[in-house]
């Protein structure tokens, strides 16, 4: 995987980053960097996209021709469901309404949890969810570490249509009274 042909002869394996349509501009600044690009390349993966919602920080392009990793970004798109089927990893803010889909659908995820976007109700779910070996948990400052540390075979599936272990998770969270 050293030089530019033998990741020519790679597999394309994609990270989605999404944001959702808020700005979280620590997130996509932390895909950014050298180190975390370098260990997704390290790990095996090709092309990084990221969703940056209403973000203001333009993360790097690069179209990967010497052997770094391929670099796209947007700012939203109608629907991201194409993004998600095709990604080998996802990679998510904690309020985004696609980390169930992204679940539903088998695909390694790590979701970004930050405090100041949200309640603590969503960073408590993804660390219950994190426990139970569905997915990664980190927040911006600690990504690269958790790229690194991470073996997406050791990562439980999640039972796919079956919507109520989440949902009791969410309303316990939320305060709601289990039915």
């Amino acid at each position: 995987m050293g030089d530019a042909g033998d990741s020519a002869k790679q597999e394309k394996k994609v990270v989605f980053v999404t944001v959702g349509t808020t700005l979280f501009d620590a997130l996509v600044r932390a895909v950014d960097t050298n180190g975390v690009k370098q260990e997704l390349l390290r790990k095996g993966y090709t092309h990084l996209v990221i969703q940056m919602g209403r973000g203001s920080y333009n993360p790097t392009k690069c179209n990967g021709e010497d052997g770094s990793l391929a670099v796209d970004y947007f700012t939203f798109s109608p629907s991201i469901a194409d993004h998600l089927r095709s990604a080998s990893l996802v990679i998510s803010h904690a309020g985004s309404g696609s980390i169930f889909e992204t679940l539903q659908l088998g695909k390694p995820l790590i979701v970004v949890v930050n405090e100041d976007l949200m309640d603590n109700h969503q960073s408590e779910l993804a660390e219950e969810l994190a426990e139970r070996k569905h997915l990664y948990c980190a927040h911006p400052q600690t990504l690269h570490q958790t790229i690194s540390d991470m073996n997406v075979e050791s990562l439980l599936p999640y039972p796919s249509g079956d919507a109520t272990p989440v949902a009791k998770l969410i309303n316990t969270f939320l305060g709601f009274p289990d039915d």
